[in-house]
């Protein structure tokens, strides 16, 4: 596990972290940074992904507006970090780094059908889109609940195997928005979890949901599994 520089088409370089499996790998997969950074959460799942077999980059896409962000989940974090994605972060800016990431990967293991990408929050929504607007470079997305998704990606139509994990007590991405997104794109294969909230994945947050959590990693590791390696058993 060590942090790398990725340079994007336009130049920008910026930082990733890249943790590596310890036999031949099944697959890469690009992990999406929440509004709070790379910080030691998105660390740990790109960690974890390692550990179940994938060599997994969690790029820090807010190197374009301030290097080396990782917040808290506190209300002064959860300020700045929105004001970074939301605010002074194009969209396109983001993809664009991801791409670059998710390219590295493919000329590492062989191609693009080798890689995927797995977003939270922020994140969720940008790895949806990468299924839509650069559906050349990468296999599959998982987009744990997609923070303004549905708000954001209304033209968008996905064309690579997207999973979407949604928490049913979600206040920010609502259940209202989950049918929006189940309607948009029919061809997601969409997880409901009762008593679930928003970032119920992490657990340094209060939200987090233990079975939630668990449930929505084993479905995701065996969706990745059969998109990467063509193993569904």
């Amino acid at each position: 596990m060590a942090d790398i520089e990725i340079t994007a088409a336009d130049g920008h370089t910026f930082t990733a972290h890249r943790a590596y499996p310890t036999g031949e790998p099944q697959g890469g997969v690009v992990v999406i940074q929440e509004i709070f950074g790379v910080n030691k959460h998105i660390r740990a799942v790109a960690d974890r992904f390692a550990i179940a077999g994938f060599v997994a980059v969690a790029p820090a896409l807010f190197d374009r507006v301030e290097r080396g962000v990782e917040l808290g989940y506190d209300e002064e974090g959860m300020q700045k970090g929105r004001a970074i994605a939301w605010e002074q972060l194009p969209i396109e800016s983001a993809l664009a780094d991801l791409t670059a990431a998710i390219d590295s990967l493919a000329d590492e293991l062989g191609g693009p059908d080798r890689v995927a990408a797995v977003g939270f929050c922020y994140g969720g929504m940008l790895s949806a889109a990468l299924a839509s607007r650069a559906p050349d470079h990468l296999a599959a997305a998982v987009a744990y609940y997609p923070s303004r998704a549905a708000q954001l990606l209304t033209d968008d139509q996905v064309q690579r195997p997207l999973m979407i994990h949604l928490g049913d007590e979600d206040q920010g991405v609502t259940q209202e928005d989950g049918r929006t997104l189940t309607a948009r794109w029919p061809s997601a294969v969409v997880h409901r979890y009762e008593g679930a909230g928003h970032g119920f994945n992490c657990d340094l947050r209060a939200s987090h949901h233990a079975d939630a959590s668990a449930r929505a990693w084993d479905r995701s590791l065996a969706f990745l599994t059969e998109q990467l390696t063509g193993d569904n058993a």
